[in-house]
């Protein structure tokens, strides 16, 4: 039997993203538009099979083979022929479904890999008696060959992502460790050049290590192209190592990218818009953080458009360093009367900003006015998607130019639906007012955690001129009362210091901005809420973050003592915090289920939140922000590594918890997007069923054009790799 944690159930939830009305309203243009970048986004999103696992490109060529030559109706009763119950069936649509959904064959959200839940020769013979080996029999084989094994295997290495000895990662060549890492992370910042869309290969010559660091291109030459101005291409001594900058990682699928890029820029909406996409293609084409730097301030100004987008490397959660980004393109439209809503969140901002508890000085010298918008998601392509974003990420910009949030409005109308008989760890008397309030409390939760969270707090710089963004003879550190005495320098940023802590440090940031800003009258009021409802709002979203504090023990491996995902390492801090500001605020007990198996029930004090609640997180949300501001690495790593300890000691047995959160989890749900394709001079939306089958017609039918070539492509930038990954 296989470990639960390491399969997708059968009654998985799959939901359809509503986007029909939203799309019926926009122009022609518009449609057109949204069109092309979705196409963009779509390809590009490809490159996450292989930024995931050295199989996962393998496994989905073999699904499209497969599936391209029989829907998964017509596939079952060759299934049934082949020996396969219905229920095995199922559960390969489940897997296939549970592949194309997160990209690969490890859980976008907590990276454990999951393993088809049928027996192996059960799908070989599937496989085998499919129209598509029928008809390619030696090349299907092969394909089986190549994948099979890593398919189902689950040695303790495979079970998650990770760097070296924790885990599978395709970011860094097998024999690279976290010392490699941290070198590459110093080369690269003398040479001035981001992480984001780089990989890092290492060899051995006669004992001398040299390192090839590949930039994702569409161009393959080393040398300066027309157009390009100069490369940053070339041979580095670092550290009496060899570095090699190269590029052209995933150069087909940028291509494509690139491409389809350049057929929107034809329908944007205004000159700011096409010079947006104008460097973002010159980024994906010369592999150049820089062009993608200059398409984001475009981005920025480009503001209140009717279809937004953004598309690149953006996240980096699944890099085991935390530095290089995986690959992510999304294309949505403007849902207008709750994008109201957050204007006025915006038009607070400044009046909600100084209630932070932090001293002025470590707050953004001017609060530069964002977009805050809610879209229906049209396409959002990559390993799974969020419920709201605050972009981009590149902290000089966000410092001094600006950023956008969103609010995913049509993801979170269905994922954060519950059923109450699916509701663990709760009071019977919590559950009612926790379905009622979870909607509308995480709404303000997401624009609150988006906006002040991310968006708020300074960081102390020193320039490569030596001029600084503060007065260092004055300034004082509120936790020490002493003067600031340290800061980040020249290219230093908050992902290349604080490193593997970086993402889930600052996600529990902006999750304590938003359960403190959630106690003010005005935020609760921008969102419609007042008196007996905004104290219900305030209730459920704390309670649901302790909640959630719990459920995150489901992505904590004890076997490495490492955590595999950033939002639900930030919540079960934040649990830690609350529990230990005693007087009762917090009670976490474990008890025995209705089925006799182990349980347990979480409650909450509600008259105690404004006072002890307010105090704890008042007190924790100060020291996350000085330690931030101030690149006190030592320190933070310090109190985050002691409140993310998962241990059996203390008031509280955490490992006895986390077996009993992994026996009562609930599945994320997976979701099936709309496909858009050009009839005529029109654009027509195709959409799909809120099921597994649904969803792998709808990937089936995203690339007819060139399904045969891409699948090539796809299968040749696996091979070229898969030396690389032994170790």
């Amino acid at each position: 039997m296989v470990d639960s944690q390491y399969y997708l159930p059968n009654d998985i939830g799959v939901s359809a993203l509503d986007c029909r009305e939203a799309f019926r309203l926009l122009s022609p243009r518009e449609q057109m538009y949204s069109h092309y970048l979705s196409r963009a986004a779509w390809y590009g999103g490809l490159a996450v099979l292989l930024q995931t696992s050295p199989e996962s490109a393998n496994i989905f060529v073999l699904l499209q083979k497969i599936f391209r030559k029989q829907p998964a109706a017509e596939l079952e009763p060759v299934a049934m022929a082949a020996g396969l119950t219905s229920e095995q069936y199922q559960a390969f649509l489940v897997y296939a479904a549970g592949l194309y959904a997160n990209m690969g064959n490890y859980k976008s959200f907590g990276d454990t890999k999951f393993v088809p839940n049928l027996p192996k020769d059960k799908l070989k013979a599937l496989v085998f008696a499919s129209q598509a080996f029928k008809e390619q029999p030696s090349e299907m084989e092969a394909l089986w060959d190549s994948c099979s094994s890593a398919l189902f295997s689950l040695e303790d290495k495979q079970k998650q992502l990770g760097l070296g000895s924790k885990g599978i990662t395709t970011y860094f060549s097998g024999n690279c460790g976290l010392e490699d890492a941290e070198l590459a992370q110093k080369f690269l910042d003398s040479q001035n050049l981001s992480a984001y869309n780089t990989r890092l290969f290492k060899t051995e010559k006669g004992g001398k290590m040299s390192y090839e660091v590949r930039l994702a291109s569409a161009v393959k030459s080393d040398c300066a192209i027309d157009g390009e101005g100069e490369t940053r291409c070339g041979s580095f001594s670092f550290e009496d190592k060899e570095f090699t900058v190269k590029r052209g990682d995933y150069a087909q699928i940028m291509e494509k990218v690139s491409h389809y890029l350049e057929k929107a820029q034809a329908h944007a909406a205004s000159e700011n818009q096409k010079k947006m996409l104008e460097g973002y293609r010159r980024s994906f084409t010369f592999g150049s953080i820089d062009a993608h730097k200059e398409g984001s301030r475009f981005w920025i100004k480009d503001k209140g458009p009717i279809v937004e987008s953004y598309i690149g490397f953006i996240e980096s959660y699944r890099d085991p360093f935390g530095s290089r980004g995986e690959f992510e393109g999304f294309v949505a439209v403007v849902n207008k009367a709750m994008s109201e809503r957050f204007a006025k969140l915006v038009s607070s901002a400044e009046v909600l900003l100084p209630e932070l508890p932090w001293p002025r000085d470590f707050e953004k010298d001017t609060f530069l006015k964002p977009d805050f918008t809610s879209l229906d998601v049209l396409t959002f392509a990559g390993s799974g998607i969020p419920a709201g974003i605050n972009i981009p990420n590149y902290d000089d910009i966000r410092q001094s130019e600006g950023f956008k949030n969103v609010s995913l409005g049509n993801v979170l109308a269905v994922a954060y639906a519950t059923q109450k008989e699916k509701l663990t760890f709760l009071e019977e008397d919590d559950k009612d007012a926790y379905i009622k309030w979870k909607g509308p409390s995480f709404e303000v939760q997401v624009g609150l955690h988006e906006l002040l969270g991310h968006g708020s707090g300074k960081l102390f710089v020193q320039d490569d001129q030596g001029k600084f963004n503060f007065d260092q003879n004055t300034l004082i550190n509120p936790e020490t009362g002493e003067k600031v005495t340290s800061w980040y320098r020249g290219n230093e940023t908050w992902d290349s210091r604080f490193s593997t802590i970086a993402s889930s440090y600052e996600e529990c940031r902006a999750e304590c901005v938003g359960l403190y800003l959630c106690l003010n009258k005005l935020a609760l009021s921008i969102f419609g809420h007042e008196d007996q409802d905004a104290e219900d709002v305030v209730y459920i979203n704390w309670l649901n973050m302790v909640r959630a504090g719990l459920l995150g023990l489901e992505f904590y491996t004890s076997e490495s003592s490492s955590w595999r995902q950033a939002h639900m390492q930030a919540r079960f801090v934040i649990l830690r915090v609350l529990l230990e500001a005693g007087e009762g605020l917090v009670r976490l007990e474990e008890v025995a289920g209705a089925d006799g198996r182990p349980d347990a029930r979480i409650t909450l004090d509600r008259t105690k939140i404004r006072t002890v609640g307010k105090t704890a997180i008042q007190r924790f949300l100060c020291k996350l922000q000085v330690l931030k501001a101030t690149a006190d690495v030592a320190g933070g790593r310090a109190l985050y590594d002691g409140y993310s300890a998962v241990t059996d000691s203390g008031s509280h047995n955490f490992l006895r918890l986390r077996d009993t959160v992994l026996l009562r989890k609930e599945d994320r749900k997976m979701f099936v997007q709309a496909n858009t394709r050009v009839q005529g001079e029109a654009v027509e939306l195709v959409e799909y069923e809120g099921s597994a089958a649904g969803l792998i017609h709808s990937f089936t039918e995203r690339f007819q054009e060139d399904a045969e070539q891409l699948e090539a492509d796809l299968l040749e930038l696996s091979k070229r790799d898969s030396p690389c990954w032994c170790h």
